[in-house]
């Protein structure tokens, strides 16, 4: 890896002068502080890493610097789940792609020469010449699951979840209307919507049921793994 950011640095230097780029100094501190890290981070946190080892820089040139850095092939950006934009190595021959856990938003980088021969296998069968491809795996990493309640409401249930019917709270009018609904104990539930506020959108065999938070809060599930 040192060897890979050791031809990036003489790279940098050779393309940013090459095309008179200002304020180049600056500009290479950028890199090599990015380089020294495997996270993928905003401007703003950048920036601070730049500040604590002694390169005071405002975040705006950082984010020039980070725009240029894409524009000339160094970094890649992500907005991963609608979120901040994260930037990232980008190095030469080298693709990956990412598993983020929307509890703790970590973010994992994978590579799976299956998959990818998959995926061009896949492209081909259609007639499509693939140029560039990503894949985000969105659901919760294994240290927030085993930290995670077991036996919850469906309202603590996260959106792209499967969970299962454990029981019902509220007494036999709750459990009345839910069962005339057709949910019942053992049903497996799909968590299409939960926004935190608000009604869910769930699915159970393929049927929508739109329900208030309130109603969600009555029933008791647990993550499907955990069956």
């Amino acid at each position: 890896m040192e060897q890979i950011h050791n031809q990036e640095k003489e790279q940098f230097k050779k393309l940013f002068k090459q095309e008179n780029i200002d304020h180049f100094e600056e500009r290479f501190n950028v890199l090599k502080v990015f380089l020294q890290t495997e996270s993928h981070l905003t401007a703003v946190e950048l920036t601070q890493l730049l500040n604590e080892k002694g390169y005071k820089l405002k975040t705006d040139f950082v984010r020039e610097t980070l725009k240029l850095m894409c524009c000339f092939g160094f970094a890649r950006k992500h907005r991963f789940n609608n979120g901040y934009m994260r930037y990232e190595h980008r190095h030469l021959g080298r693709h990956h792609d990412h598993m983020i856990c929307t509890k703790c938003k970590n973010i994992v980088e994978f590579q799976n020469e299956r998959l990818e021969n998959l995926q061009r296998e896949i492209a081909a069968a259609y007639g499509f010449h693939m140029l560039q491809h990503k894949m985000e795996i969105y659901g919760i990493c294994s240290g927030c699951l085993k930290d995670r309640i077991q036996l919850m409401s469906l309202a603590m249930s996260k959106q792209g979840e499967r969970v299962i019917i454990k029981d019902f709270a509220g007494g036999a009018g709750v459990r009345m209307r839910l069962l005339t609904m057709g949910l019942r104990i053992g049903d497996e539930i799909d968590v299409i919507t939960n926004l935190c506020e608000g009604q869910l959108a769930v699915a159970v065999d393929c049927k929508r049921y739109v329900l208030g938070r309130g109603l969600a809060q009555k029933i008791l599930v647990q993550p499907s793994e955990a069956k």
